[in-house]
């Protein structure tokens, strides 16, 4: 069974979602800057030393820059294999929104799914 292991905010405005959800929610947020594409890791619970969330049923996060692809918060599940992954989501009525990307710890893309959700995939073997 894959899991969902990340979710992610849209923001349009970095610094004010930073503001909001830290104030709000005691997040530890970490801005990486223009050179990871602005994106911002989300800690929502306690980590390890290898990041690895301790609270059971809890997950981490992110958020990044709105597009027109990537406009509503989403979920990202935890896969054994993008590539084959892509081929199951498309044969079953799905779509590819951003294709592959290679990411520091392994692989992600976008897929729609069959009501036209956004949803993240992650290669867990990595």
């Amino acid at each position: 069974m894959d899991k969902v292991v990340h979710f992610e905010i849209p923001f349009d405005d970095k610094d004010r979602a930073m503001k909001f959800y830290k104030e709000n929610f005691g997040w530890e947020l970490n801005d990486l800057g223009a050179k990871m594409g602005n994106y911002v890791l989300a800690h929502t619970a306690k980590t390890d030393k290898d990041n690895m969330v301790e609270d059971k049923g809890a997950i981490n996060g992110g958020m990044f820059q709105r597009s027109a692809t990537a406009h509503a918060p989403a979920i990202v599940i935890s896969v054994d294999s993008i590539d084959e992954t892509i081929k199951k989501v498309e044969s079953a009525g799905g779509s590819v929104v951003s294709p592959k990307m290679p990411i520091p710890n392994g692989s992600f893309a976008r897929v729609k799914d069959s009501e036209g959700n956004v949803i993240g995939i992650i290669d867990k073997s990595k």
